[in-house]
């Protein structure tokens, strides 16, 4: 009496299939970071000894290391690709930049990274008062990270505090960044790398030439994979991000800090995560004091990224890898604990960013000249300094 229903196809929805090619991506992307660092490591070791004499030598006085991760964060607009570059050679076997000269290394990366949403600041010059919002939530976690550096940096040059922590607790982790047992992870990374060795061996006429170009490629695909994740991250993202921090901002202070660390995670850049903040804040949705837990989790966010660096690392020398990977986390932990619970010390970067942004709405030019100096101008300087004192 009845036929029977024809045959009907199921179809993945659109969005679905969207998600998993996403997911494939992100890991595929992800892998070839991990190549990538493993290789940078790989490539100083090559090397020999006396090529990296000069490594040691630069980061010698801290202040100088201090200066290098600030610029070199300034200039690839990224502290993850620093970091992970940083991981990288603390692990390397012969030890091209040990792990007490790449501490102020770290936290110049930091401070670095906070161009990026200054930069974005700038987007609304055009009018006053939104300018005056938007770069007082920008340059607030400049100053917060400026005044960590400025207690945490000549704690740890006199007592080494952050490093011993951090090397007690990588010992207590045992082989989660070492080379004490041979996982299925550690040798796909190593395999990865086997290509391309064998490829730059094949093209290159001395063994010093292929060293140089693995680094060269390595610390390429570094900075590629780490663009390219955060691209696809943000395109699926940010939506979700959006709704996370704005949740956030009607909750507790700590709340928002670890929405901040969450949404960072989320899109491994701290850069979005603020950045996100700045055109809000210009529009007038929240104020300064909103935005500052949210700035703190992204700091806190943002070390995930050296530490899957140090995951990475094969060598025997990992676990140095993984003590300034934790060292990155520990001096985030320790700078919000020390300044954000007491008020009178959290006003401190609020009104430092407040009456920034105060001067630099009344004369547009005043905001030029910091991030010029400030990112620029000022780790340029130490280096000259640093050059003729010597």
């Amino acid at each position: 009496m009845f036929s029977a229903p024809p045959d009907v196809e199921v179809t993945e929805a659109p969005w679905q299939e969207h998600a998993v090619v996403r997911a494939l991506t992100v890991v595929t992307l992800l892998y070839l970071f991990l190549v990538g660092v493993n290789g940078l490591g790989s490539g100083f070791r090559a090397l020999g000894e006396g090529v990296l004499e000069s490594f040691f030598a630069a980061t010698e006085n801290p202040f100088i290391g201090l200066m290098v991760g600030i610029l070199a964060t300034t200039l690839v607009q990224s502290s993850s690709v620093t970091t992970s570059m940083i991981v990288g050679l603390v692990a390397a076997p012969l030890n091209p930049i040990p792990i007490a000269n790449a501490v102020p290394m770290i936290m110049g990366a930091n401070i670095g990274t906070t161009v990026t949403n200054t930069l974005a600041s700038m987007a609304h010059m055009g009018r006053k008062e939104e300018f005056r919002r938007a770069f007082a939530v920008a340059t607030v976690h400049d100053f917060f990270n400026y005044f960590a550096v400025l207690v945490l940096l000549p704690l740890e040059i006199m007592t080494g505090v952050l490093r011993k922590t951090a090397t007690a607790l990588a010992g207590f982790l045992g082989g989660f960044g070492g080379a004490d047992y041979d996982s299925p992870i550690k040798l796909a990374i190593k395999a990865g790398g086997a290509p391309i060795e064998g490829a730059l061996a094949m093209l290159l006429p001395s063994e010093r030439l292929v060293a140089v170009g693995y680094i060269v490629v390595s610390a390429l695909m570094i900075f590629l994979t780490l663009v390219s994740i955060v691209k696809v991250m943000r395109s699926s993202m940010q939506t979700k991000m959006e709704a996370l921090v704005s949740r956030a901002l009607a909750k507790s202070a700590v709340i928002a800090i670890i929405v901040g660390a969450i949404a960072t995670v989320m899109v491994q850049s701290s850069s979005i995560t603020t950045s996100l903040m700045v055109p809000l804040a210009g529009a007038g949705v929240l104020t300064l004091r909103q935005a500052f837990p949210v700035t703190l989790g992204a700091n806190l966010g943002t070390t995930v990224t050296a530490l899957l660096a140090a995951m990475a690392v094969t060598d025997t020398n990992a676990q140095a890898g993984l003590t300034i990977a934790l060292v990155h986390l520990l001096f985030n932990l320790a700078g919000t604990a020390l300044i954000y619970p007491f008020e009178p010390i959290r006003n401190i970067p609020l009104r430092a960013a407040s009456g920034l942004a105060d001067i630099a709405a009344e004369s547009k030019r005043w905001a030029v000249i910091y991030v010029v100096g400030l990112f620029y101008g000022i780790p340029v300087l130490f280096a000259v300094l640093n050059e003729l004192l010597t």
